[in-house]
């Protein structure tokens, strides 16, 4: 018994050094400009990995990986901020660690929250012209839900001029690009006539696309059709 009691006690010791220690070089990594070490620093100070749980601790070397170039970190610091976890909650850093991750890091998730902030005017003043600026920027990056959100302004004439046919190609990219709720409403253009021609076959191609991608409007409307025998 006291054998397995001093192996454990052994054990434990030789971690906690061995943590210590990695904890002490992640810290002069970052001194040194590692935006690695700092984010590991990050998650050590988040889950008390060989160091006391500190949320305040993680958030500073958070900031520095951000300030040290990283998009995925500014965006996921912004979402922070957002909802407060971690920090105070405050809508104006949100929008600016989005606006460094969309900026500086070409971050397309980053894009689209910043987009999403100008439209619900969240921590910065309501502009659509800025909110059509960082849809197309997410979009362009790939973000299927930023082409989703840009057909939705020229469909409804947000900022734009009112364009159902250009709403059509950007619903169309969303699809493209594996948004199931752009699909669905490509589909129901199809299906209403409106900035295409009215083809039911070609709306329940995409109807199947949008189920095929989880989204149930597209399983629902693909069978109502077929009954109706289009």
């Amino acid at each position: 018994m006291w054998r397995i009691l001093k192996f454990l006690l052994v054990a434990v010791c030789f971690f906690g050094v061995s943590f210590g220690s990695e904890v002490e070089d992640l810290k002069k990594a970052c001194e040194l400009g590692s935006r690695d070490g700092c984010e590991s620093l990050w998650r050590f100070y988040q889950v008390g990995k060989g160091v006391k749980q500190d949320d305040k601790k993680a958030s500073e070397y958070f900031t520095k990986a951000c300030d040290l170039g990283s998009g995925l970190i500014c965006k996921e610091l912004g979402d922070l901020y957002a909802k407060g976890r971690g920090v105070k909650q405050d809508d104006k850093k949100a929008s600016e660690y989005y606006a460094k991750a969309c900026d500086d890091s070409r971050d397309s998730n980053g894009c689209y929250n910043l987009g999403v902030f100008y439209n619900e005017g969240k921590g910065v003043k309501q502009d659509y012209k800025k909110v059509r600026e960082y849809y197309a920027k997410a979009c362009d990056m790939g973000e299927g839900i930023g082409c989703e959100n840009l057909g939705d302004l020229y469909a409804k004439g947000k900022g734009v001029k009112q364009d159902y046919k250009k709403a059509g190609e950007y619903f169309t990219k969303a699809c493209e690009m594996g948004d199931g709720v752009g699909c669905v409403i490509v589909a129901t253009m199809y299906v209403d006539g409106k900035g295409v021609r009215q083809d039911y076959n070609i709306a329940k191609e995409y109807y199947d696309r949008a189920c095929d991608l989880m989204e149930q409007k597209g399983c629902d409307a693909y069978e109502l059709l077929n009954e109706k025998d289009y």
